[in-house]
């Protein structure tokens, strides 16, 4: 079975995600199409990004992943086809795939060039659609990705901000992100807090200055509408509230800063 997964900022009430699904299964009438999201915020790569990430280990080898957030689209931005650890990502080489390049082993890399692979006609304005759904079903059908064209060395790779060791085996972030339950996900991951909580068992996490408390294991560990700081599914430690939204409870600015002390 070859499985095609869709990660896009189209939203669901155009035709847009139609149209691709719709290309696909012309191209590979027997390939599964998968629905990651379609609910990116508008132009975030970033999230774009982090998405992928975190849903690449739980799909097996031969998988291709299109991510189709493209703000440059029609521009002279290129779009890649990649292989890592088993399974491909046909996206616009914007930063979307970052956090896989970073991660991931990779296995061979190429420039989508051969118009071939392309519908016959390509609109400036939806490469989604015209380019990568195309290129997405020849692969799920086992065309080698050295088809697509040539090879290339080149990623555009988003600047993303690292957490700090501070003196005294202080951690200190920033938030990455908020997702659709309100919860502030950091850029300070499980590996990064060893050394902290090693040192500092009983380490509180502070959000500009405001005490969140210990890191805990799970939302009901404490009252409903309480604030905590927890690891999340993903590995990264998030700040939320407990039936809420710690978005609205703390609405930080963009430069806010998380610690682990």
């Amino acid at each position: 079975m070859s499985l095609i997964t869709l990660v896009t900022d189209f939203g669901t009430c155009d035709q847009y995600v139609g149209a691709i699904k719709g290309v696909i299964h012309q191209l590979a009438p027997k390939a599964t199409v998968v629905d990651i999201t379609h609910d990116i915020e508008p132009r975030n790569i970033l999230r774009a990004a982090f998405v992928l990430r975190h849903v690449w280990p739980w799909y097996p080898r031969g998988t291709v992943h299109v991510v189709v957030v493209d703000p440059g689209v029609g521009s002279a931005r290129q779009i890649l086809v990649g292989r890592y650890a088993g399974q491909y990502v046909v996206a616009p080489d914007n930063g979307v795939i970052t956090l896989v390049h970073r991660d991931l082993p990779l296995e061979a890399l190429c420039v989508a060039e051969d118009r071939r692979n392309f519908l016959p006609k390509v609109s400036a304005t939806f490469h989604g659609r015209d380019i990568m759904a195309p290129l997405a079903a020849k692969l799920s059908e086992g065309m080698s990705i050295t088809k697509v064209g040539p090879p290339t060395d080149h990623v555009k790779v988003l600047s993303l901000p690292t957490p700090d060791y501070r003196p005294e085996h202080v951690m200190a972030g920033t938030i990455l992100f908020v997702d659709r339950f309100g919860n502030l996900v950091s850029n300070i991951s499980r590996e990064d807090l060893a050394s902290t909580l090693r040192h500092r068992p009983s380490a509180q996490v502070y959000l500009d200055g405001v005490c969140i408390g210990p890191i805990r294991t799970h939302y009901a560990e404490v009252p409903s509408g309480k604030p905590l700081a927890l690891i999340d599914s993903t590995d990264y430690l998030e700040i939320a509230v407990n039936g809420g939204s710690a978005a609205e409870r703390f609405q930080p600015a963009g430069d806010a800063v998380v610690e682990v002390r």
